[in-house]
Order: C-alpha cells, then sequence, then structure tokens
C-alpha cells in the first residue's frame, strides 16, 4: 500500500478523520425503530441494496466522475459532478449528510493535506460539496488510484452505516463485523461496477432508505442528524 501511494486513504476513510460520520445513520434509525431492521440478516440485506441498488452505488459512480475530472484538469466536468451530486440527495438530512461531511472533508485536507486538484475545486466551485466528490478530488490530486479510492469509499460508507446498527441496538459488535465481512464481495463488486461508470449510469432504486430519510426529519427520539 505504500508504494502505491493509497496510505492517505487509512487516514481519510479512519473514523478519527473530522467528517463527522459518526453523527449520521443514512435513515436507519428510522428503519430501526419501524422494525425494518431487527437483525443481523435484515441489516446485512439493506445495506446489500444500497450498494447493488441505491446511495453507495450512486457515490461510487460520483466518485469516479469526479476523480477522473480533477485528474483531467476538467473544471467544468468537475463543477457538473458537484451539481449533480448536490441534487440526487431524496431528503434535507441526506443532503445535509452528504455536504456537511464534504465540506469537513476538504478543510481537514486543504489544511493538512494540500494538493492543487482540491485548490482548483475550490476556485471553481463555491458551492457545498457532496462528500463523495471531494474524496474522488482528493485521491486523484495524490495520486492515490481510482479502484483502491472505491473500495475503500465503500467499505467505509458499510463500516459506518455498520457502526449506527450497533449504537441503535438491534445487533452486537460481533454481528456487525459479521456483516461487514459479508459484504466485502458486494464492495468490490460496486466499486468495479463505478470504475467503469459514467454519470449515465446513476440510477437508485432503494426506495424504502430514501423514504426513511424522509421519515427520519419528523422521528420524534433520535441519536443521529439522518
Amino acid at each position: 500500500m505504500a508504494e502505491s501511494g493509497m496510505l492517505p486513504l487509512l487516514v481519510w476513510l479512519s473514523p478519527a478523520f473530522p467528517v463527522g460520520a459518526f453523527a449520521y445513520s443514512h435513515g436507519l434509525e428510522w428503519a430501526v425503530e419501524t422494525g425494518q431492521v431487527k437483525d443481523a440478516a435484515t441489516a446485512e440485506a439493506w445495506l446489500a441494496d444500497l450498494l447493488a441498488l441505491g446511495s453507495g452505488r450512486n457515490d461510487a459512480v460520483l466518485l469516479a466522475a469526479a476523480w477522473r475530472a480533477a485528474a483531467a484538469t476538467d473544471d467544468e466536468a468537475l463543477c457538473g459532478v458537484c451539481e449533480l451530486a448536490n441534487a440526487l440527495q431524496p431528503s434535507r438530512e441526506r443532503h445535509l449528510e452528504a455536504t456537511q461531511q464534504g465540506n469537513a472533508f476538504l478543510l481537514a485536507v486543504r489544511t493538512a493535506w494540500p494538493c492543487a486538484a482540491v485548490d482548483r475545486l475550490a476556485a471553481c466551485w463555491n458551492g457545498d460539496v457532496a462528500y463523495p466528490v471531494a474524496l474522488g478530488v482528493a485521491a486523484a490530486g495524490h495520486g492515490v488510484p481510482l479502484g483502491a479510492t472505491l473500495e475503500a469509499a465503500l467499505l467505509a460508507f458499510v463500516g459506518n452505516l455498520v457502526s449506527a446498527v450497533v449504537r441503535l441496538g438491534p445487533i452486537g459488535q460481533t454481528d456487525g463485523q459479521r456483516i461487514i465481512a459479508a459484504l466485502v464481495s458486494e464492495v468490490r463488486r460496486a466499486a468495479a461496477f463505478a470504475e467503469a461508470s459514467t454519470l449515465d449510469d446513476v440510477g437508485s432504486a432503494a426506495f424504502r432508505s430514501d423514504i426513511a430519510s424522509l421519515r427520519h426529519e419528523t422521528q420524534y427520539s433520535r441519536l443521529f442528524r439522518s
């Protein structure tokens, strides 16, 4: 990993990196509240759908498009990816989740891991930046390979949502680790798809996840911001 320049991923996708990922459940809090996610099997199925059919898949496609635009110094294409990523969020809270983490990631990277690609993004786009776009730009700017970035980002996505389900109570830490291990093949499949994708491949059919994020906005008692 050190020889191929991928060490930054270990830092950027660590729970210690200051993006606030721990504060978001991606609608899972509502899914747990209503019994749609109630054990390890239902949690694994929910996350597998996100990777194959939902936000995990789309985020990977957006990350890949941002990586390519940044690597080619194509500011127009990069601004288009930024705009599309913001517009795709299905609810207010999911928009907050994507952009707050993206903005926080860029702030930390510009301070501690500066590169020309991140500076170009700041110069050409003055709006919020979704998290997968920010990560794609930083990875391209630091010469981190796209395939490795996609796999690491998707695995971190799964890990963060598993952590949310553990904190919500229906599964324990051991079940959480079993879920992550079981989904590694799905992560690799989604990453391979995204690496060969274009923005025309954006699309989602994970409707229950999107509805859960909408319902969460009015949930009475909440631990998470989404």
